[in-house]
């Protein structure tokens, strides 16, 4: 069963073309990162209207690499929420009029979920249930229990900043650039992750799973305005050593925090499976902290392939796929989709 996933919930345009849910014929992403990179953030209106602009070549060259056409898709699957309004307006409408003119199911997919079931495609993982994942990205920290396909119960969340949206501050603090984990990630091979000591959130025992990084992004500005007072350089520069240590030590909370809870939930609720997903999954050094913090027989299960990690549409499709086979949809399934911004999560089957 050949599925087209359409992803737009933030400043990507992905379209895919993936088979059964987990064989990705045709991937394809047009990206204005570099144009929000100016000011350090995503503009909403700045995103959707790069959409607008992308979409279609998107789609044309996403069914192009897949060697396929409209014949061949058996439905079109899209995520209609959380995100940026606009932006998810502009993959919602474009998918349900593609459903409509070529008669194709349209499939709503959440954001988050379309993560959790990018760890399957081009085989990185079995699906095999139950496991525990933590999903941590720009908007959204989850730790999700999942029990079989879209049966999620939600077990942490996010009080207020997701690690992601703090890579970014912190980056744009450092003069680093947008968006923020990869630059981090560099700069902290450099330095000295034990040179600041910066807090990692504990939670009263009732939000013992739940994370929040406001604390954090606030200590390290404080180091940052510190640092430029006890070394001034011109233009209130600092040096590289300094910023390599903040870098470091800031990267180290950060992973330190995800990865104790994601480890005490899993012994919580002796799950034999634990995944990674979302774009800050990528991170080098939060896969091998989990690792060694998880016990020896439980597996760990993350994208091998990176580009899996951060917004595309093949986790779109790929989820749209195992959707399909639980909940089937009719033809005009596109007449009732809607795009909502702030979609709540789990949808289906929320304990």
């Amino acid at each position: 069963m050949k599925i087209l996933g359409i992803e737009t919930s933030c400043d990507e345009t992905a379209v895919a073309v993936a088979e059964d849910g987990v064989h990705v014929l045709g991937n394809a992403i047009a990206s204005s990162a570099e144009m929000h990179g100016l000011i350090g953030g995503v503009v909403p209106e700045v995103a959707a209207r790069e959409q607008l602009k992308a979409i279609l070549p998107v789609i044309d060259l996403a069914m192009a690499q897949a060697k396929t056409d409209w014949n061949a898709i058996d439905a079109i699957a899209v995520t209609n929420g959380p995100g940026l309004i606009s932006s998810l307006l502009v993959g919602v409408n474009v998918a349900a009029t593609l459903a409509y003119i070529h008669k194709k199911p349209l499939i709503p997919i959440h954001h988050i979920a379309g993560h959790i079931y990018a760890n399957f495609l081009d085989g990185a993982a079995p699906v095999s249930f139950p496991f525990l994942v933590l999903t941590v990205s720009g908007g959204h920290n989850e730790l999700i229990l999942v029990r079989d396909h879209f049966d999620f119960q939600k077990i942490g969340e996010t009080i207020d900043d997701a690690a992601g949206e703090a890579f970014d501050k912190v980056a744009r603090l450092l003069g680093l650039g947008y968006p923020g984990g990869p630059p981090i990630s560099k700069w902290a091979e450099k330095g000295n992750p034990k040179a600041f000591d910066f807090p990692r959130s504990h939670l009263d025992p009732n939000h013992r799973f739940d994370f929040s990084f406001s604390g954090l992004k606030t200590a390290v500005m404080r180091a940052i305005v510190g640092a430029r007072h006890a070394l001034p350089l011109p233009n209130g520069a600092m040096t590289d050593a300094v910023k390599a240590d903040l870098a470091a030590s800031f990267q180290q909370a950060v992973v330190d925090i995800l990865s104790d809870k994601l480890a005490d939930a899993a012994r919580e609720y002796d799950v034999s499976i634990v995944h990674l997903a979302g774009g800050v999954s990528a991170n080098r050094l939060l896969r091998q902290e989990v690792r060694k913090k998880l016990p020896p027989d439980v597996a760990l299960c993350s994208p091998q392939n990176l580009k899996y990690c951060t917004d595309n549409g093949a986790m779109i499709a790929g989820a749209g796929y195992f959707f399909s086979q639980k909940y089937p949809l009719p033809n005009n399934s596109w007449s009732t989709i809607r795009a909502n911004a702030n979609l709540e999560f789990p949808i289906y089957n929320f304990h």
